[in-house]
């Protein structure tokens, strides 16, 4: 198995739209509608932050978008292809945003998930994130705030 990343450009945009919601599609009967990255502007993503992809076998597998914030880098989105869940490659991808926050001087990455994605808060426990708070949006949704210092 051979791994590879590249940046994403804007010829990569559909392609990253098709991946992360196929990655999110488990979460609709769960939280009772579309999670947010599943109706983002991937065109616009792809101008304006740093989105990542990672390539096994020479086929995309996993995408990550990163946000940089003055006093860090928001890790806006990671999604993984189905079929490839559970191979680590999601761990990479959140390795590769410590390596991307550090290159540019940022020491603090923050990211934001769904209440009831409990795996998802559980393994960004496991790589040392913590709850900073919980919000309920004015549509319902009820969000976890996490971040790690560098």
């Amino acid at each position: 198995m051979s791994r590879h990343l590249r940046r994403a450009t804007p010829d990569d945009a559909a392609a990253v739209r098709v991946l992360v919601r196929s990655a999110y599609a488990k979460w609709v009967p769960v939280i009772g509608r579309e999670p947010k990255p599943m109706t983002a502007d991937y065109d616009q993503a792809v101008r304006d932050h740093i989105v990542d992809l990672l390539f096994v076998d020479d086929r995309l597998t996993a995408v990550i978008e990163l946000v940089v914030e003055p006093d860090g880098v928001l890790i806006e989105n990671v999604a993984v292809r189905p079929d490839q869940a559970g191979k680590g490659h999601g761990q990479a991808l959140m390795a590769h945003a410590v390596e991307v926050a550090r290159s540019i001087g940022r020491r603090r990455l923050r990211l934001y998930t769904n209440k009831l994605m409990r795996e998802n808060i559980t393994l960004y426990q496991r790589l040392g994130y913590a709850i900073d708070r919980e919000e309920t949006t004015s549509d319902g949704r009820q969000i976890v705030h996490m971040s790690i210092t560098l």
